[in-house]
């Protein structure tokens, strides 16, 4: 039987991705927001695909301040583009 691939729905594009494909942005129980790139850190995550139009359209649609039910640091968006930049 085939081992089935988690899929996650992106916050920019809507589309449904494996998950490894995504980056994870999590808010803790204590109300922190920060990036998590091997999945593991406990909170609320939400995913992004790894490219700068899809960042775009999330900030845009305040899509991050739904999904958490909270302000997003702008610091938090300027490390999601850095990111995407070294990624590239």
């Amino acid at each position: 039987m085939p081992t089935k691939i988690p899929m996650r729905q992106c916050l920019g594009c809507r589309e449904m991705k494996p998950k490894k494909e995504l980056i994870r942005v999590v808010r803790s129980p204590e109300g922190e927001i920060s990036l998590d790139f091997k999945g593991k850190k406990s909170g609320r995550g939400a995913y992004i695909c790894p490219n700068g139009e899809c960042l775009k359209k999330a900030t845009k649609s305040r899509a991050l301040e739904r999904a958490f039910s909270s302000q997003i640091p702008d610091e938090i968006y300027d490390r999601l583009r850095e990111e995407m930049e070294v990624g590239q």
